[in-house]
């Protein structure tokens, strides 16, 4: 399975309504993850592979998992999952979003532990970290780097997890591969 393709067609469906939306009373509109996650999923399950291997599932509650309990897996609570339901051999990616305005240090903490975490101990081949809006990703990246400093690599390895940006509605998002490379929107 290329989820890389498949989110790179998925993202560059997602209308700007669903990046930013407006609140009445307030002047500029609002980044609300939950929209986006919401629409992100939605997408992705129009052009999800028929008969595929692994099922997409949003926001798989794993408080109670028999089997990963005990290593702060158990009160997760993922963006995305591709997985087959009931089979930890099935566990395939991962998928962690966040708008790059809401990027307090706890907050990415966490995601990177949770993605570094999903990786080593319950078996996911991939972890996909995607910040979505328009912003300075390398700076974000830089700081993300500095962060790994502060940790052990069994709490936070970057080298896990593969960071991807949409900039903005209209366009694809696009896989970071280091911290000098901007995405390019292309039409």
């Amino acid at each position: 399975m290329n989820i890389e393709q498949l989110i790179i067609n998925a993202t560059e469906h997602i209308d700007q309504i669903y990046f930013q939306l407006p609140i009445d009373g307030k002047e500029e509109p609002i980044y609300r993850e939950r929209g986006y996650c919401y629409e992100l999923y939605h997408q992705l399950r129009c052009i999800w592979p028929t008969n595929a291997k692994y099922m997409l599932g949003g926001e798989v509650d794993k408080e109670g998992h028999p089997l990963i309990r005990g290593n702060n897996l158990d009160r997760t609570k993922p963006d995305l999952l591709i997985h087959t339901p009931g089979n930890m051999s099935g566990n395939h990616a991962i998928i962690e979003v966040k708008p790059i305005n809401k990027t307090e240090k706890r907050k990415i903490v966490k995601d990177l532990k949770t993605l570094t975490a999903f990786r080593r101990l319950a078996g996911y081949r991939k972890a996909i970290y995607l910040f979505y809006g328009d912003g300075d990703i390398n700076r974000l990246l830089k700081r993300i780097h500095g962060y790994q400093s502060e940790y052990e690599e069994d709490e936070i390895n970057l080298n896990l997890i593969k960071f991807w940006w949409h900039p903005r509605s209209g366009f694809p998002a696009c896989q970071i591969r280091n911290t000098s490379q901007t995405c390019f929107a292309r039409r």
